[in-house]
């Protein structure tokens, strides 16, 4: 952890459940560059269905899922292959904390899955602290930063909170990330999910 390695990933989920998981996107940063990514649909579990009020958050729709595979095969064979290709490297996720490791845990639980051993850091915790001065919603600070993006779009979400941590880093000048939660100070800190 003595660069600036990490995975963005970032979920959108079908309603107000955490295992209603119906998007996710990573983009892997090496060195705070982008190096890849992947995105995918996911099918929410059976019992959810994608109400208005979402569906005009994020533009899914259940048209857009019902054919798609379940949070079990998407996480096998696309998000852990993803993430192992650079194993040792944390995830980061905005509001992670509260939203994107909780949807983890709660597909994990519905599904009978174990929850894997990852370790993640929150981008809003070091927004935070590195701008205390500005708004901290994703889309504020891509505004203020002049990333044009896709809101409540998975991998977009990913690729702006990526590019945050490393704006997070130029401001404290720092080359890891670990010399960067570090410089923030109590928050922020690597956890496990």
């Amino acid at each position: 952890m003595n660069k600036l390695d990490y995975i963005a990933i970032d979920f959108e989920t079908a309603n107000h459940y955490r295992n209603s998981a119906c998007s996710v996107g990573l983009v892997r940063f090496i060195d705070g560059k982008e190096t890849d990514s992947c995105y995918s649909l996911i099918h929410p579990a059976k019992m959810y269905f994608i109400p208005e009020w979402t569906e005009t958050i994020h533009h899914i729709s259940y048209d857009d899922v019902r054919d798609k595979p379940y949070f079990p095969e998407i996480w096998d064979e696309l998000v852990m292959p993803f993430i192992n290709q650079t194993p040792g490297i944390p995830l980061v996720a905005h509001n992670g904390n509260t939203f994107d490791m909780p949807v983890i845990q709660s597909c994990c639980e519905y599904f009978g899955m174990e929850v894997p051993p990852l370790e993640y850091f929150d981008s809003l915790v070091v927004a935070k602290k590195t701008w205390p001065e500005l708004s901290h919603k994703l889309t504020d600070l891509g505004e203020y930063f002049g990333i044009k993006y896709l809101a409540h779009d998975a991998l977009e979400d990913s690729r702006t909170c990526g590019q945050i941590i490393k704006l997070a880093a130029e401001k404290w000048g720092v080359n890891s990330v670990e010399e960067l939660l570090k410089a923030c100070g109590n928050g922020a800190s690597l956890r496990s999910l």
